[in-house]
C-alpha cells in the first residue's frame, strides 16, 4: 500500500470557453436568431462572468439569471446589455431591479400592476402554454385582457413562454400554437418573443422567435442531433493506491468486494465536491487512457475505482467530459447534464484555458 498528501489541486475543472463560445456560434446559426444566453447558477456552475466574458464577442441580446443577486453580480462586473431575470417577480425586488437596470418577469396580476405604476423601466411577461409552473395562463381571458391594457406601453418590452418538452417538436408545437394565440389578441405584439430553448433553437428557425435562450448545450451538454463541443472536464488525482485481494472489501459498508486480485486507486473527489453518490458502483472514470469502474460507496472526499495495473500518485483521472462524456456520466447517475454541471463544489477549482 502506498499513500500521499493530497497536492492543493486535488479536484478542479477545466473549462474551454473557446468551446463555450463556439457552440453559442452554433446555436445562433441553427436558429437564425440572436441569442439570449441563459446564465443563471454562476454560469451552469462554471462561473458567470467568466462566462459572460466570453460570450460578449458574439454580441448577445443580453443574459438570462434566476435571481436579482445573479443579475446585481453582472452589473458589478460591468455587464451592461440587457439582464432578465426568470424567476417571476416578486414586489420587494421592485426597487433592486431598478436600480440594477434588470428586467423582471411578470406573470401575475399583481406583479404587472405594481411595476407598472412604479416604474416604466422594460419587464418581460411570461406565457404559460402548458409548464404549468409560473406565467400567465393561455387561455385566461382576465389574464389576457389584462395584458392587452398594457401591450401598448414602451415598458412591455418581451413576451414569452417555456416549452416543458423541447426535444419533441409535437410538444413545442402545440405550445407555440397556444403562445401565438396570445400573441394574436394583443392589441400590439411586444418587440421581442422569445420561447426556444437549446433543444428547440437547434431545430432551426420555427420556434425561434425574436431571441432564442441557449443553455446546456453552451456548456457541452448535446441535444437531439448535435453534439457539442466540450467545455469542462472534471478532474482528480490518484491519491492512493492498493493491491487488494480476492474476497477483500471495499467502502463504506463493504459495498463493493473485489472477484479477484486487483489495484484499487484512490481518487481525491466525493460528493461534497459534486461526484453525486448515486455513480457508486455504476459510474466510470478515465484514467491512464482507459475506462474504469468506480467500486465501493462513493465518499464525502474520495473515490475508489478499479483498474487494470499498478498506477502512480498524482496521476489524473477525468471524472467527465474526455472518454466519459459528460452526458454519459450523468445518465449513469441517474440524472441529467445541468446537475452535474450546477453541482460541481465550491471546492472544485475553476481553470480557464482551452482543454486537453
Amino acid at each position: 500500500m502506498s499513500t500521499s498528501t493530497p497536492p492543493a489541486d486535488r479536484a478542479w475543472a477545466d473549462i474551454d470557453l473557446a468551446a463555450l463560445a463556439a457552440n453559442a456560434r452554433t446555436v445562433a446559426a441553427v436558429s437564425g436568431a440572436r441569442l439570449l444566453p441563459m446564465v443563471k447558477a454562476d454560469g451552469y456552475g462554471l462561473g458567470a462572468v467568466p462566462v459572460v466574458e466570453a460570450l460578449e464577442a458574439l454580441d448577445p441580446w443580453g443574459y438570462g439569471v434566476a435571481t436579482v443577486e445573479e443579475g446585481a453580480t453582472l452589473r458589478s462586473a460591468g455587464i451592461r446589455r440587457p439582464i432578465v431575470v426568470f424567476t417571476p417577480m416578486q414586489s420587494h425586488e421592485i426597487d433592486p431591479c431598478q436600480a440594477h437596470g434588470l428586467r423582471p418577469v411578470i406573470g401575475d396580476p399583481d406583479g404587472l400592476e405594481a411595476w407598472t405604476r412604479a416604474t416604466d423601466q422594460p419587464f418581460h411577461v411570461e406565457i404559460d402554454t402548458g409548464m404549468a409552473r409560473s406565467g400567465f395562463r393561455w387561455d385566461d381571458a382576465e389574464a389576457l385582457e389584462l395584458l392587452g391594457n398594457v401591450a401598448k406601453r414602451p415598458s412591455f418590452e418581451g413576451a414569452f413562454t417555456h416549452f416543458h418538452s423541447g426535444h419533441d417538436p409535437d410538444a413545442c408545437g402545440l405550445q407555440w400554437s397556444r403562445f401565438e394565440v396570445v400573441l394574436g389578441r394583443l392589441p400590439q405584439r411586444p418587440s421581442l418573443v422569445h420561447a426556444a430553448n437549446s433543444a428547440a433553437a437547434m431545430r432551426g428557425t420555427r420556434f425561434a422567435g425574436d431571441l432564442v435562450r441557449p443553455g446546456i448545450f453552451l456548456y457541452g451538454g448535446a441535444v437531439p442531433g448535435h453534439v457539442p463541443e466540450v467545455v469542462v472536464k472534471l478532474r482528480a488525482r490518484v491519491v492512493a493506491v492498493r493491491r487488494v485481494d480476492a474476497g477483500d472489501t471495499v467502502s463504506y459498508d463493504a459495498g463493493w468486494t473485489a472477484p479477484e486480485p486487483i489495484t484499487v486507486a484512490t481518487l481525491a473527489v466525493g460528493y461534497a465536491d459534486g461526484l453525486p453518490r448515486s455513480l457508486s458502483g455504476r459510474g466510470t472514470v478515465e484514467v491512464d487512457g482507459r475506462i474504469v469502474p468506480i467500486v465501493g460507496r462513493v465518499t464525502m472526499d474520495m473515490t475508489m475505482v478499479a483498474t487494470p495495473g499498478p498506477l502512480c500518485l498524482g496521476k489524473v483521472a477525468t471524472v467527465f467530459g474526455g472518454l466519459v462524456s459528460l452526458d454519459h456520466q450523468a445518465a449513469a447517475a441517474g440524472t441529467i447534464a445541468y446537475e452535474l454541471l450546477t453541482g460541481l463544489g465550491v471546492r472544485v477549482q475553476r481553470r480557464y484555458g482551452r482543454t486537453t
